[in-house]
């Protein structure tokens, strides 16, 4: 995947989801702590205020914003400038036209939808950590999403298409592989920063185990395999170290876990447990892990999931977090609160000096796989290694998925391209074959039917290019 050079940073940015009140908040704190880009941002969200929200807010970061490194507030210096202007748009081909990178973040219907994805399943003893990406709710949302992405698609191609596009939505992988089947040329790639999380767990080890202090994250050396959410890692070292064998120190240093908090507390057993019986680390937390893993394994019950030490993610509490964040933005726009400025985590900045030929960097991605992962089937998005240079993305070679995991995984890539495929064509029986087939449904396929399309009535405002009278 390869553009032209930019002859300067004044750049021009869609932002399609615009109004976001989690990931715009995150995009601009990493924009002002990165002087060297600059520019216009067009902010699209079919909740026009909620954009100009995030407009408003945007055009006065210079006024109200403190700066933090490491959790201490620093002077606010050359290293924060806002050197963008940003504006709410009234139509996606207005975002779109001749930008140069363009930012996917949206939420496929509202929380009520996912209410239905995530709890309606409980009736028939299906319980889910998560519900985005894999098991019933993961594939209703998808039903959902790619007609979305769909459009997306096409607007690009007509729009601006040689612009780089970076996804962040889920389900991640669907959203993806609904890119490029519609749009084949396009140069998408998407982010997910669990493997980041991982990551540092590895660093918290050579500590622990090791007594190697201040490692960073940036310093291991890894390769990844797998589809998003369900990544692998099969090899990992510190410099000459051979981080396998910390991590196994480090597992049997600590059989109860350890402690990590996303919201509510989980203690990562369910990775130690899937490293005891395949070798290889997970590479995701142990809510989106237990999720593509029969589900008599995991996520049985509440009592086992309180067992494994994690926890299910309710539709409540995600509400109660999107009202706080609505507070918050109010809170800075009315000037009552400082907006704090600290890298968060993600690498979007770093990835956009890279491809317009400031540096280079290898980090994880999902893109289609063109022989990356050679045990897995060509043109499904996989998530590995990649290397950003100069007006290309070039996927590095990461070998096959390890005998034991490649089953689950090839599983899992059999479902999503399933679910792509019919939701494209429109065929919602086809979508059931993944649906009644996935990990997490252990239930008569009578009664398999009997929840999709429960679950289909409660979402039916959002599937109107659908003919639900297909199923019967």
């Amino acid at each position: 995947m390869k553009s032209g050079k930019k002859d300067n940073m004044n750049l021009k940015v869609a932002y399609i989801g615009g109004g976001s009140r989690f990931w715009a908040m995150n995009l601009f704190r990493e924009l002002m702590l990165e002087p060297r880009l600059g520019g216009e941002m067009r902010l699209y969200d079919i909740d026009k205020k909620a954009a100009e929200d995030n407009a408003a807010l945007g055009n006065m970061l210079d006024e109200i914003s403190d700066h933090y490194e490491n959790g201490e507030k620093q002077p606010n210096n050359d290293r924060i400038k806002n050197n963008w202007t940003y504006k709410a748009v009234d139509d996606l081909a207005e975002a779109l036209t001749g930008v140069d990178f363009v930012f996917i973040s949206v939420l496929p219907g509202t929380f009520d939808e996912m209410e239905s994805d995530v709890h309606v399943p409980e009736k028939y003893g299906i319980y889910q950590s998560v519900g985005d990406t894999t098991g019933p709710g993961g594939i209703i949302r998808a039903l959902r999403t790619i007609p979305i992405y769909e459009g997306f698609a096409k607007a690009i191609k007509e729009n601006c298409p040689n612009a780089w596009v970076i996804n962040y939505t889920n389900p991640m992988t669907v959203c993806m592989r609904t890119l490029y089947k519609v749009f084949p040329e396009i140069k998408a790639f998407g982010c997910c920063h669990e493997v980041f999380a991982t990551q540092t767990l590895m660093c918290n080890a050579l500590k622990d185990v090791l007594g190697i202090e201040d490692a960073k994250r940036d310093d291991l050396v890894i390769n990844i395999v797998g589809v998003n959410h369900f990544t692998w890692l099969t090899k990992a070292q510190f410099g000459d170290i051979d981080m396998f064998d910390v991590y196994r120190k480090y597992i049997e240093k600590h059989p109860e876990g350890v402690y990590k908090y996303w919201g509510e507390p989980s203690m990562e057993q369910v990775k130690f447990n899937l490293f005891k019986r395949f070798g290889v680390i997970a590479a995701a937390g142990d809510r989106h892990l237990s999720e593509f893993i029969p589900g008599y394994q995991y996520l049985n019950s509440p009592e086992q999931v309180k067992d494994w030490d994690f926890f299910l993610t309710t539709v409540k509490s995600r509400k109660e977090k999107m009202a706080r964040q609505f507070g918050e933005r109010e809170k800075y726009l009315n000037r009552e609160a400082r907006f704090r400025v600290e890298h968060t985590g993600e690498e979007s900045t770093r990835q956009m000096l890279a491809l317009l030929g400031v540096g280079d960097l290898v980090t994880n991605v999902n893109i289609p796989n063109y022989g990356q992962i050679s045990n897995l089937p060509l043109g499904a998005i996989v998530e590995t290694n990649a290397a950003f240079r100069y007006g290309s993305i070039t996927p590095l070679l990461a070998g096959e998925i390890p005998v034991g995991v490649r089953s689950m995984v090839l599983r899992i890539v059999d479902e999503q391209e399933t679910v792509v495929e019919g939701a494209l064509e429109r065929d919602l029986e086809k979508v059931f074959r993944a649906f009644v087939n996935n990990p997490l449904v252990k239930i008569p396929m009578d009664k398999a039917r009997e929840l999709y399309k429960e679950m289909l009535e409660n979402t039916k405002e959002y599937l109107t290019m659908y003919d639900l009278s297909q199923i019967k």
